[in-house]
C-alpha cells in the first residue's frame, strides 16, 4: 500500500515515514500542502495522511481541495489541536478520521489499517486467504499452510498486492505505484528481483509457482499451484 505522508516537519516526517516504512508500507512525503496537492493528482495513492499545520495551504485546505477534485481516497488527519472545533471542521472538510498529537504510533497504525479496510476500495478483511496462501493484515504476517514465511517489508506489501488481486494479471507499472515511493523508484529489474525472492520464500520445491509471469506483461498470484 502507498501513503502520501503530508508533513513539513523534516524530522517528524522521516520518524513517521520509517515507522511506516518498517510496517510495509510505501511512503510519499510531501512538505507543504500545495506539493501535496499536486502530488495527489499525479499519482495513485492508497491514503492520506495529512498534518493540519502546514505552510503555504494549510490541511484543511487540502483535505477540501482533493475531495473537490473527486478524490475519494482515504485520509487521515493529524493535528496539535485537540478542540472540538478543529475536529468537527477537520471531518467537515472531507477527512476519513482525526488523530490528535501527541499520538501512540500504534493507534495511527490500527486507524491507517481501518481505513484501509473499508476505504473507497471493497472491504478488506482482516486475513486474506488464497490457496495455501493467508495475510494478517494488522500484524503484517503472511503463512503458508498454516507455517509462518519470513519476508520483508517489501516482500509482504508486493504479496498483499497480489493477493488482493489474486487470479488477476497485474501490471509492473500497478507494482511500482503501489509497492515503490516515488523517492525510491525501482531499478528496471528490481520488480522481477523482488518476485524472484518472493517465489522461494512462498513456493513448495517440485511444484508450480503460484506467481504466474505473463512476460511483457506482469504477474498473476493463482489460487491453487
Amino acid at each position: 500500500m502507498r501513503i502520501l505522508l503530508v508533513e513539513d516537519e523534516p524530522q517528524a516526517a522521516r520518524i513517521l515515514a520509517k515507522g511506516l516504512r518498517e510496517d510495509a508500507y510505501a511512503v510519499d512525503i510531501a512538505p507543504d500542502g500545495e506539493q501535496a496537492v499536486y502530488e495527489a493528482s499525479i499519482s495513485d495513492f492508497d491514503a492520506v495522511i495529512l498534518d493540519v499545520g502546514l505552510p503555504r495551504t494549510d490541511g484543511f485546505t487540502v483535505c477540501r481541495k482533493l475531495r473537490d477534485a473527486g478524490l475519494q481516497i482515504p485520509i487521515l488527519m493529524l493535528t496539535a489541536r485537540d478542540a472540538i472545533e478543529s475536529r468537527i471542521l477537520g471531518l467537515d472538510s472531507g477527512a476519513d478520521d482525526y488523530l490528535t498529537k501527541p499520538y501512540d504510533f500504534r493507534e495511527l497504525l490500527a486507524r491507517l489499517r481501518a481505513l484501509l479496510r473499508r476505504g473507497h476500495r471493497p472491504v478488506t478483511p482482516a486475513v486474506l486467504a488464497v490457496g495455501p496462501l493467508s495475510l494478517d493484515t494488522r500484524t503484517r504476517r503472511a503463512r503458508r499452510d498454516g507455517g509462518p514465511l519470513d519476508l520483508t517489508a517489501r516482500e509482504y506489501a508486493l504479496l498483499e498486492y497480489l493477493v488482493l488481486h489474486a487470479n488477476e494479471l497485474v501490471k509492473r507499472a500497478a507494482l511500482i505505484e503501489h509497492v515503490w515511493e516515488a523517492s525510491n523508484e525501482p531499478a528496471s529489474n528490481a520488480v522481477d528481483v523482488c518476485v524472484q525472492r518472493l517465489r522461494r520464500k512462498i513456493d513448495t520445491p517440485g511444484e508450480s509457482s503460484l506467481i504466474l509471469t505473463r512476460r511483457g506483461e506482469g504477474y498473476m498470484l493463482t489460487a491453487t499451484p
